[in-house]
């Protein structure tokens, strides 16, 4: 077995970096005898590799990485081929030599290290792996991906879980949060991480810009969701948070008035399209991603609105059972404005507008 190895470990598994060449000592031989079909054309003379004579010329493939077949005589050359040769060890005879394949993955190129082993198996070896190796390859590149998770979850049961156990055992049993928060999809944006919620505080559901949809536009997985945070579960608080940069929103200020939409996501965000007329009369003589922010802060409050649109809701609320508030958190300076809906001073009629109170702002 020959085998080259760089200074860096190669970080792939020995069966792709063995089957690398196939049958490396026909390469070397067939490489061998072209050279020397090449050097007898221009009239060299050398010695052959045993010491000696110079052998008769040997028709041979010009490629030794495309063919390594012996091609046929033809009628106008006489070769008489060497009876063998012994190269590493092994003792090749007419009729011997098979086609090889060269096939470096492209794994390889992409490594930073590099090593080769050179197969003294059968000629068929690398064929029968070909495709088990490529499958490898690829569980091997989806399994790097989740190796990192993988820590983070066991640092997560090491550090929370084992650590306050009876909580995790508790919440295993029921569910009490005192909020349901609606945020949006976008990764940057998890309102665990933004406010710290801890396991069993908060019931969340994310969705393309954070809009729920008034009561009369029918079930969807953002009702269906509040439907279950407020009469089962019974939360006392619901929190709309926007956020900054939301391409959800972007797309809901770009679209035209007269499109016939058929995307799932425009077809989405058109819910907030009163939080749109608001934003582009209010900042029309500003520039346009300003006018997304101005939209991105009154499409919550249109959401607020719109939670009031669902009969449950509004009686918890007017019975002082159930608070609604708004939230921006903006990531571009890590900032978080916070309000809460005044059900006393806010019109519900179409187009209506909410009275804010308890406002905040945290930097």
């Amino acid at each position: 077995m020959l085998t080259f190895f760089s200074s860096v470990d190669f970080p792939f598994s020995p069966y792709i970096v063995a089957s690398v060449f196939q049958n490396f000592p026909l390469i070397i031989f067939t490489w061998f005898c072209s050279q020397k079909s090449e050097s007898q054309k221009h009239g060299l003379t050398e010695s052959w590799a045993t010491g000696g004579a110079v052998p008769p010329p040997i028709s041979v493939s010009a490629d030794p990485f495309a063919s390594s077949k012996l091609l046929p005589l033809s009628s106008s050359t006489s070769c008489i081929e060497p009876p063998s040769l012994t190269i590493f060890g092994r003792t090749l005879k007419k009729g011997q030599i098979e086609q090889t394949h060269f096939r470096l993955f492209t794994a390889l190129r992409r490594s930073q290290g590099f090593a080769l082993k050179a197969s003294m198996g059968p000629p068929g070896f690398t064929e029968k792996l070909d495709n088990k190796l490529e499958t490898l390859a690829e569980a091997e590149e989806g399994c790097v991906i989740f190796n990192d998770l993988k820590d983070r979850f066991l640092s997560f049961k090491k550090n929370k879980y084992m650590k306050n156990i009876e909580q995790f055992e508790n919440l295993a049993k029921a569910q009490a949060p005192k909020f349901m928060v609606i945020a949006c999809a976008d990764s940057r944006v998890c309102p665990s991480n933004i406010l710290g919620f801890q396991p069993g505080e908060a019931f969340m559901i994310r969705n393309i810009a954070n809009l729920v949809p008034p009561f009369e536009s029918g079930p969807s997985e953002t009702n269906a969701a509040l439907e279950f945070a407020v009469n089962t579960l019974q939360v006392e608080n619901l929190l709309v948070i926007g956020h900054s940069c939301c391409g959800g929103i972007r797309a809901l200020m770009s679209m035209q008035d007269d499109a016939n939409e058929k995307s799932f996501i425009k077809s989405w965000v058109v819910i907030g399209k009163n939080a749109r007329i608001k934003a582009k009369a209010a900042a029309s003589n500003l520039s346009f991603d300003e006018q997304c922010k101005h939209c991105e802060k009154e499409s919550v409050n249109d959401s607020l609105l719109n939670l009031l649109t669902y009969p449950w809701i509004e009686e918890k609320v007017a019975n002082e059972e159930l608070s609604i508030h708004g939230g921006y958190y903006d990531f571009t300076d890590c900032s978080f404005e916070k309000w809460t809906l005044d059900y006393r001073g806010t019109t519900l009629e179409e187009n209506g507008r909410i009275s804010a109170k308890n406002k905040i702002f945290w930097c």
